[in-house]
């Protein structure tokens, strides 16, 4: 009983640390992470991360929304993604690029169903000169006030300059867990493109990815910290959903409470510096531990062997996720100063 009742004074004193703008250590971050996703003590957690949400967002809610342009068998070969040419999931026939009206006509959907933050990903060598030139058509054909931003491979501040003279508002780019262990990728380049895009005037969006089972609390509390170390304007947790025939895709996926313990932390973590917490995929009990922002997604989609043209992953679209904000207690924006 005594050790229950400091781990509920601990969390109390975390809330109350982060509201008056005190940033949490990272030894405080792995005692969060330990906590048994099942207890009593993580819904303290849950419940604390949510009042510190409300705190920093005003209940404020976000829309995500992720078209993956090109379904191409990629020879970076992740083990959680299946688009690894050497997985074989993507077959030669099946390949494509989607096309400028294709693109165009996804943006224009989420601009319409107040999506804040649109973002295209690609495979790693997607032309950014391309890219470049699709963002001002998108600009012109679709009128709104959502931020488009880009996932795509390693760029240096020069490119990154670049892209923000060609109407990119910001770069999903992360230190994913495990980088350079289940990816192909040298972690000091991922750290060097962060670093561009921090020195640049794009903006960051780096979630806690992709978060598995075989993860440890200080792996995760590390990837978090780095996230706010380059000054994420969005983090949050996002977890590794497992694909059959990747090396990765025989270990379960963490459960939706683990997910909603890490978000609650990563709330806590980034306190008002880092103002819109996301989850992926979304749950209910996510939104209800301080996550205000969760994920659209079509194209091609690297967490599934399916690509999806027109509809939307997991079939959650904008109007569930509104249901779902609504009964998390928030209101669903289009930006920050409107609803």
């Amino acid at each position: 009983m005594k050790e229950k009742e400091e781990l509920f004074a601990f969390i109390e004193k975390a809330e109350r640390n982060v509201l008056d703008g005190k940033a949490l250590e990272r030894a405080e971050l792995v005692r969060l992470l330990s906590i048994d996703p099942d207890s009593e003590a993580c819904e303290r957690l849950g419940q604390a991360a949510r009042r510190v949400a409300s705190h920093v967002t005003g209940d404020r809610a976000y829309l995500w929304g992720a078209m993956g342009v090109d379904y191409k068998a990629c020879p970076m070969n992740c083990d959680f993604c299946s688009l690894g040419e050497a997985w074989g999931i993507v077959e030669t026939d099946r390949e494509r690029d989607f096309s400028e009206e294709e693109i165009i006509e996804s943006v224009r959907d989420y601009a319409e169903n107040k999506v804040r933050w649109i973002v295209l990903r690609t495979t790693e060598f997607y032309s950014l000169d391309v890219l470049s030139e699709l963002i001002g058509k998108i600009r012109g054909a679709v009128p709104g006030s959502y931020e488009i931003g880009l996932n795509v491979g390693e760029f240096d501040l020069e490119k990154a300059n670049a892209l923000h003279r060609a109407g990119v508002d910001f770069i999903y780019h992360s230190l994913r867990l495990g980088e350079g262990r289940d990816t192909r990728f040298n972690p000091v380049e991922r750290l060097k493109t962060l670093g561009a895009v921090k020195d640049s005037p794009l903006k960051l969006v780096f979630l806690v990815e992709p978060i598995g089972v075989e993860h440890s609390n200080e792996e995760i509390a590390d990837i978090c910290l780095c996230a706010i170390e380059h000054q994420a304007i969005v983090t949050g947790g996002m977890a590794r959903v497992p694909v059959p025939g990747t090396p990765l895709g025989v270990h379960p996926q963490i459960s939706e409470k683990r997910l909603a313990q890490i978000v609650a932390v990563t709330r806590l973590a980034g306190g008002s510096r880092v103002p819109d917490i996301c989850v992926h995929p979304a749950t209910p009990k996510a939104l209800r531990f301080g996550a205000n922002v969760a994920v659209v997604e079509t194209g091609s989609i690297p967490r599934d062997s399916c690509c999806l043209p027109k509809e939307k992953w997991n079939q959650f679209d904008a109007q569930t996720a509104g249901e779902w904000f609504e009964q998390a207690g928030y209101t669903l924006c289009a930006r920050p100063e409107m609803q």
